[in-house]
């Protein structure tokens, strides 16, 4: 059976469970999925010092996560945060192919051409400009944000519905998009509810990205065994073992 990391880099066990909960079901029965909490950080990343330390976090669980006793070998690892903290010192340290929601929405979204992004928090648009840019997707024609953050979206399903819909629906008209990204992990599910009020398709982050770390690779220029080319200090053990 195939095994699937999702890694979620805040301290929300709410999160987790949503994760699991969504990326299982998207997965199927013969894919084993296992999601693991960070053990530092913020319950929501909302800026960029809880984004900085997001990514600590993202490395130090999934050394944790390694570590169990009895824990197998992941085929794949999906970073679990729209915004993908982490995403590319985990990948440079894992033997397994690692994905985040943000990438793997990106890229599907993209194959409709010109796409936008809806999402909780004006803070997250300069963050996800610069993750878009180092992945080459110039297709991101606009990012709308709504006041509430994801962590208050997803406490508000039914309140979070009928914004997110008048949101994702400007966003299409505003900037032309031919498809827009219901991004957060907190938001999973809720692009297939609105896709009936909006035009253009919508993308869910979490369905996106698990369908593209079932479709991952391994890696034909991984390291042998997990790990940093750093002596670590001052960090956890877990983190400490897999350094130099």
């Amino acid at each position: 059976m195939r095994q699937l990391l999702v890694v979620n880099p805040n301290t929300s066990a709410q999160v987790t469970a949503l994760l699991q909960q969504h990326v299982q079901r998207e997965a199927g029965a013969d894919v084993q999925v296992r999601s693991v909490t960070a053990r530092l950080g913020a319950p929501y990343i909302a800026c960029e010092a809880s984004y900085a330390v997001a990514a600590h976090a993202a490395l130090d669980a999934w050394a944790a996560a390694l570590a169990e006793p009895g824990s197998a070998a992941p085929d794949a690892v999906l970073i679990g945060c729209f915004g993908d903290p982490g995403l590319f010192a985990l990948r440079e340290a894992s033997p397994s192919p690692v994905t985040g929601l943000a990438e793997a929405a990106f890229a599907e979204a993209a194959q409709h051409g010109r796409f936008a992004i809806v999402t909780g928090g004006v803070r997250w648009v300069p963050m996800l400009e610069r993750l878009a840019l180092a992945l080459g997707h110039q297709a991101l024609v606009g990012i709308h944000t709504v006041a509430p953050t994801g962590a208050q979206l997803m406490a508000d399903p039914v309140g979070a519905r009928a914004l997110l819909a008048q949101a994702c629906q400007e966003a299409a008209e505003r900037w032309d998009a031919q498809a827009v990204i219901v991004g957060g992990a907190g938001l999973a599910g809720m692009a297939a509810a609105l896709q009936g009020q909006v035009g253009v398709p919508l993308v869910d982050s979490v369905g996106a990205g698990t369908r593209a770390a079932l479709g991952l690779q391994p890696r034909a220029d991984a390291r042998a065994r997990p790990g940093f080319d750093v002596a670590w200090q001052q960090v956890t053990a877990e983190l400490r073992a897999l350094g130099q």
